[in-house]
């Protein structure tokens, strides 16, 4: 009996492939499409992880968050809406930490919506955050010597009227100019562009630091009608202190709050939150995207089994000249791999184009293990799909098959 080889095998799975090109492709196109897309989300689901640790990392492995309400859950997810208790915190919140945590730095945050104008009558409405002269220097957010610079404490006590742009807003506010020492209007008060923060990217979870602008927490409170503090950051003197520090925050707080009516958290406790959501969110998407890929391998079922039909006599002649009926099997079975990989390698292929697109307006990563997943599922759809056509083919009665018109 003839016994051919592996090799021979796989030339004559090609062979049959290459017949028909425009089948071939429409045929892996679900599996193209499920591919290129469990790349593009997990790509971008890589990326953002990467990015949103570079922000946090920026910060300073020891920056501490005082906020209002309740941030985290039991479980050290973010909780659900938040008991806010309380709206803000207040300057002798911010003195009660001075006093008790001397070796620590104390910023405190406020922030206000407002409209910016520019003396050539352009507008843009944005967040601008208040802080104290050490906020700049220590939320990596300082302009770099050729683009002006902070505001210092004498500022902030005399509410001098400075402001400092992102980098994005003051190409849009002076698209022809430079905007250093120009004056912008915010709610009907002039104010002095003193530096421009240099271009930091994409931002994910808020406002882009590109976007935003800043000034003197003093000025910002004339700005908002209050001497609120939405926020409160606290520099621990170093890794080792966080802790402690965390633990010393809340007594502090806890003489004038309930527990729950804030919270106190270093970047590592929200970094890990936040990385678990897009995790979650990433597989979720990939899933839903994945569903392309059972399509593609019905597609692949489909079309072999058509393709088992319009070959019918040659699998009885094979047959008739002792063509083993595994050989047979084996042969449809990688025919329906081949489509499936090809799918899979043209999928990789659109994904990582994709992702090259995509990436200067958004963080996207393509990591090793996502290829490697994309293209294993491709094979494994592959097989699965193309057993039930192979076996009808291995099954064929040569005498019937070579009667079949």
């Amino acid at each position: 009996m003839l016994k051919p080889s592996f090799n021979d095998l796989l030339k004559s799975s090609f062979r049959s492939i290459l017949k028909n090109k425009s089948r071939t492709i429409l045929t892996s196109l679900g599996i193209i499409i499920g591919v290129t897309s469990v790349i593009l989300l997990t790509s971008i689901g890589n990326g953002l992880k990467v990015y949103i640790t570079q922000q946090f990392d920026s910060l300073g492995a020891n920056s501490i968050f005082v906020t209002p309400g309740q941030v985290f859950n039991e479980n050290g997810g973010f909780a659900q809406g938040g008991m806010m208790m309380t709206t803000s915190f207040i300057q002798k919140d911010v003195r009660s930490l001075e006093r008790g945590l001397r070796d620590s730095i104390i910023m405190p945050v406020n922030a206000v919506f407002a409209d910016i104008k520019s003396a050539n009558g352009l507008k843009k409405s944005v967040e601008i955050d208040g802080g104290t002269e050490e906020f700049g220097l220590n939320n990596n957010l300082l302009p770099s010597s050729n683009n002006g610079r902070w505001f210092t404490k004498e500022e902030n006590d005399k509410k001098t009227p400075v402001i400092i742009l992102g980098y994005n807003l003051a190409e849009k506010l002076f698209p022809s100019f430079n905007a250093l020492d120009k004056k912008v209007i915010v709610k009907g008060k002039d104010l002095k562009v003193i530096g421009i923060v240099d271009k930091k990217g994409a931002s994910m979870g808020g406002p882009s630091v590109d976007d935003q602008a800043y000034a003197p927490i003093t000025v910002v409170s004339d700005l908002a009608g209050n001497e609120d503090i939405n926020s409160i950051i606290v520099k621990a003197p170093n890794k080792n202190s966080i802790e402690s520090t965390k633990k010393e925050i809340t007594k502090i707080m806890e003489e004038r709050y309930e527990t729950d009516a804030f919270s106190v958290f270093d970047s590592s406790q929200l970094l890990n939150s936040i990385n678990s959501i897009i995790s979650v969110l990433t597989i979720a998407l990939s899933g839903i995207a994945a569903i392309s890929l059972v399509v593609g391998g019905i597609g692949i079922m489909n079309i072999m089994l058509v393709s088992v039909t319009e070959r019918t006599k040659e699998i009885g002649l094979r047959k008739a000249i002792g063509a083993y009926p595994r050989a047979i099997l084996i042969q449809f079975l990688i025919e329906a791999v081949i489509l499936s990989c090809l799918g899979g390698v043209i999928g990789i292929l659109l994904g990582f184009l994709g992702t090259l697109a995509i990436n200067p307006f958004f963080p996207a990563k393509i990591t090793i293990s996502s290829i490697v997943l994309a293209f294993g599922v491709s094979s494994v759809v592959g097989i699965i799909f193309g057993v039930a056509p192979a076996r009808k083919a291995s099954k064929l009665s040569p005498i019937e098959a070579l009667r079949y018109e």
